[in-house]
């Protein structure tokens, strides 16, 4: 589900690149049928001279070399066409030397170009090796549950940032977190993954969801307390959900963090705390009081977990998304559909401007069995 949110920003992006490609080539096209439908002392021809410097921006050295040595040679051939040879000292001459000057300054930034281009690939690289583990590929089914997730990166050309999300199959049932640390860039994705690794490890462990966030907190006040003093001290939102395989509830521990919405028999509903329990991280703050609440989820009922980039998602006139009215009209009969139409709205509302990171996870509780009920508890007790 990464997927949603890239292919109508690349598919622009696209087009704007091959237009950008031809650029040299059109102005050189152009300025070489001004040079010859208008009057000679006009000089269009001197504007031959832009063409290397815009090949500059989007070809290779060789490229921008090449259109320099083209715009020189039709410089040649439009002063013998005039019939003004014996001008080329005072005319053609100076506009040739400007061509071959602006070539060599294009050829060279055309190189420096290039490697800022690898280096920037290079960076890329580690950021998308980054997010495979911290926002690795969700599960389709986990028990009884059918789960989809959803990133959307607020630039393009982003790959990583404050939010993560996690789902685990334990013997205490699906656990599933999801959250948004305070901040951007690599610190943020650093004290992202100290949360998903702790939480990886001690959703095995801990009996209950209270006792997973205080170790969240601890080990997140271990890894702040390791960043250099003069680095900003990271917190995060998150929600913490356990679903048994063989009941009807759900419990959630909201650590300061957007309620999710319950869909119901084709109603929806925030699910709001009934006390409020701190962000990861300021336990010692506020207190590590975290409260557990259990909310019913039969069979065919849907969760939507979302980080604060979804409310937060403005329109042209500043207004936020209004996501439980938008809610209240989807077709929400599977994760990756719910996924799908809210990922859409948003685009719609914000006009392809987002502003904020978003990652969304959708889990939907499946009609089980009786014999895939006792199928269940059995696997979840062989479950490390």
């Amino acid at each position: 589900m990464n997927y949603f949110g890239r292919f109508w920003r690349r598919s622009g992006s696209v087009r704007g690149e091959e237009l950008a490609l031809l650029a040299p080539l059109a102005l050189t096209a152009i300025v070489t049928v001004l040079s010859i439908v208008t009057p000679g002392n006009l000089y269009f021809s001197r504007f031959l001279s832009l063409a290397p410097a815009f090949a500059a921006s989007v070809w290779p050295v060789a490229g921008t070399v090449a259109i320099g040595v083209l715009a020189a040679a039709i410089d040649v051939v439009l002063a013998v066409i005039s019939g003004h040879m014996g001008e080329i000292p005072h005319t053609h001459l100076f506009t040739l030397a400007v061509i071959v000057g602006a070539t060599a300054a294009a050829a060279y930034a055309s190189h420096v170009r290039q490697q800022r281009e690898q280096t920037l690939a290079d960076v890329r690289s580690v950021a998308e090796t980054t997010q495979k583990v911290l926002l690795r590929p969700m599960p389709h089914r986990l028990g009884r549950l059918d789960i989809e997730a959803l990133y959307l990166a607020a630039a393009a050309q982003a790959r990583v940032g404050g939010d993560f999300y996690e789902a685990l199959a334990t013997a205490h049932g699906v656990r599933v977190i999801i959250g948004d640390v305070r901040g951007k860039g690599l610190p943020a994705v650093g004290a992202a993954s100290a949360i998903v690794g702790c939480f990886r490890e001690a959703a095995y462990d801990e009996p209950d969801l209270a006792r997973l966030a205080r170790r969240l907190d601890v080990s997140m006040s271990r890894y702040t307390a390791l960043l250099p003093n003069d680095e900003v001290e990271h917190f995060a939102t998150a929600l913490l959900v356990q679903i048994p395989d063989d009941g009807s509830d759900v419990e959630i521990v909201n650590c300061g963090h957007p309620p999710p919405l319950r869909f119901h028999s084709g109603a929806v509903h925030e699910v709001t705390p009934t006390a409020p329990s701190p962000p990861i991280n300021m336990g010692a703050l506020l207190g590590q009081d975290y409260r557990v609440d259990t909310v019913s989820f039969a069979a065919e009922d849907q969760l939507l977990l979302y980080t604060d980039g979804v409310t937060e998602t403005r329109d042209h006139n500043g207004v936020f998304f209004p996501l439980v009215q938008h809610a209240g009209r989807w077709d929400a009969n599977s994760p990756s559909r719910l996924l799908e139409q809210l990922h859409k709205d948003l685009v719609h509302y914000s006009r392809g401007r987002l502003d904020d990171d978003i990652s969304a996870i959708a889990v939907r509780a499946a009609a089980t069995t009786a014999s895939q009920q006792k199928s269940l508890k059995s696997s979840s007790r062989s479950v490390h």
